[in-house]
């Protein structure tokens, strides 16, 4: 399931090098010394987790579906292609990946979810594809792995 979530991701053009860079902006400011391999292997750790791969496994098919026409209801085909702010459902699947890595992990999503740094920005912006359940995956992978740092250090 891990090698089929990496694959997922690739698919979607998101590698563990942007997320790194995510966890490098979450982290950097409150562990100086902290590197990039540090915040791959948090990364990693996050995704061999079974609840993060069912996470990312639903919220990519979802998006996928919405892009292929395969969602019927064209009201749930237009919140999910517009990403609709009010559609919280994307938010409460990232919650799912957080919850499995305490407070920090919720409130780094929190803020990461405001911000969009990297990637994320970049998902949020791309209209071409439907990118509504992935770019808050990406960001509760990140502010796990940036809770899994703040819990060790």
């Amino acid at each position: 399931m891990y090698q089929k979530c990496l694959e997922l991701l690739k698919q979607r053009k998101v590698t563990l090098d942007d997320i790194v860079e995510c966890v490098m902006f979450l982290q950097k400011p409150y562990i100086s010394s902290l590197t990039q391999e540090e915040c791959k292997e948090a990364i990693i750790a996050v995704l061999h987790k079974r609840e993060v791969q069912h996470a990312i496994i639903t919220g990519l098919y979802l998006d996928q579906a919405a892009e292929c026409n395969l969602i019927s209801d064209s009201n749930l085909k237009s919140l999910l292609m517009e990403d609709n702010a009010l559609y919280g459902v994307d938010e409460v699947l990232a919650y799912g990946i957080c919850n499995l890595y305490g407070s920090i992990a919720l409130t780094n999503y929190g803020y990461i979810d405001k911000v969009k740094p990297g990637i994320i920005g970049e998902m949020n912006k791309s209209h071409q594809k439907c990118n509504t359940f992935l770019d808050d995956i990406v960001g509760a992978i990140a502010a796990s792995a940036a809770s899994k740092i703040a819990h060790t250090k």
